[in-house]
């Protein structure tokens, strides 16, 4: 790949490219705290903490979505279950203003709205203090309806779409939005339109995804082959990534951090290691393997090789990680600046035998 490609035969076209995100979209919301006017509460004695601007963002799969958007995929559908409450209320506005296709959101009265909220303490000319977070979201297994309307969204839209990206956020299994049913849904309708880029992210259960592209952390390949700490060597990841491969039967994507992507093909049993580009601290790692996502997947989108998807992934997260106190986007025309000084830094993509 040269700039040139990069910027013709796959920036330029995901105007043109429809992404369906399946899985839980959550409201990701900032509270900025100014430490310099906390008072003592009358009512309790305790601090006060007094927040001075609420900045809210999609978070979960809102975050990857967030990354499809800034980087100028054309069509984006939402699939997931959503609450009748604030939070939703603001996701969807969030949503909306990106021009998200909402119409895949299941929405039910008994069901909260996933909700990170991360309070920040400010300091002038420093980076801000991340204090304890406050996390709401429904416990128990999903509500039928909602797991019913869910699995009819993705069998109408799927389609439609060039590519669909599954986010399994939570690790309690059927509580959310890919139940095993939708997940066997998604691979019964990958097997039936192969041709199709089916993308897996699960925390947990990753080995359970078939027919789907997955992209397991070290940790996540380690946990679905029963190990209780990721290998040291990428010959050893190499090995445990193909493993993975022939199980799903399709590539695997391992990432490694600051150290880039491996990306491993059973079809070949090939390995290939993609280096990050090490930016310097400091850094905020919240959502960088979404933006890893998203620029592996719109990239697939536009027929962009397996290798080359893995390169504009590991660009875009290293953009977003610079990006303090925010979920992080990349622009096509950061990603380009940032793949000319990845050559200049004269980074190698290598196979592992």
């Amino acid at each position: 790949m040269n700039a040139d490609r990069l910027k013709e035969e796959i920036l330029d076209k995901l105007p043109d490219i429809k992404v369906g995100i399946l899985g839980d979209f959550c409201l990701d919301r900032y509270f900025d705290i100014d430490p310099g006017i906390e008072e003592i509460s009358l009512e309790t004695g305790r601090p006060s903490h007094q927040v001075v601007r609420v900045r809210c963002f999609p978070g979960g799969a809102g975050t990857v979505t967030n990354n499809l958007h800034a980087l100028g995929v054309g069509r984006l559908f939402a699939i997931g279950p959503i609450g009748e409450d604030g939070e939703a209320y603001t996701l969807t506005g969030c949503l909306d203003a990106m021009g998200v296709d909402q119409s895949c959101l299941a929405a039910h009265p008994d069901y909260l709205t996933p909700s990170y909220n991360k309070p920040l303490k400010t300091f002038p000319g420093k980076e801000p203090e991340e204090q304890d977070r406050l996390d709401i979201r429904s416990r128990g297994p999903l509500i039928p309806e909602l797991e019913e309307q869910i699995l009819r969204s993705v069998e109408r839209v799927f389609t439609e779409l060039d590519g669909l990206i599954v986010m399994d956020q939570f690790e309690e299994r059927n509580e959310h939005a890919v139940t095993d049913r939708v997940r066997g849904k998604v691979e019964r309708l990958a097997r039936e339109f192969p041709d199709k880029v089916v993308f897996g992210d699960s925390r947990a259960r990753i080995g359970e995804f078939r027919k789907t592209i997955i992209k397991p952390n070290e940790r996540e390949a380690a946990q679905a082959q029963g190990l209780s700490q990721p290998p040291e060597s990428l010959a050893e990841t190499r090995q445990g990534g193909l493993k993975l491969s022939a199980r799903c039967g399709r590539p695997a994507y391992v990432t490694l951090g600051e150290r880039g992507i491996l990306l491993c093909n059973s079809v070949d049993g090939s390995a290939t290691h993609v280096p990050g580009f090490k930016v310097p601290p400091p850094l905020d790692i919240c959502g960088a393997g979404d933006s890893t996502t998203a620029g592996i997947v719109s990239a697939l989108c536009t027929g962009a090789s397996l290798v080359e998807a893995g390169l504009l992934g590991c660009l875009v997260a290293s953009i977003t990680v610079q990006q303090i106190g925010v979920t992080g986007t990349a622009s096509p025309e950061q990603v380009l600046q940032r793949y000319r000084e990845y050559q200049d830094a004269g980074y190698r993509i290598e196979a592992i035998p």
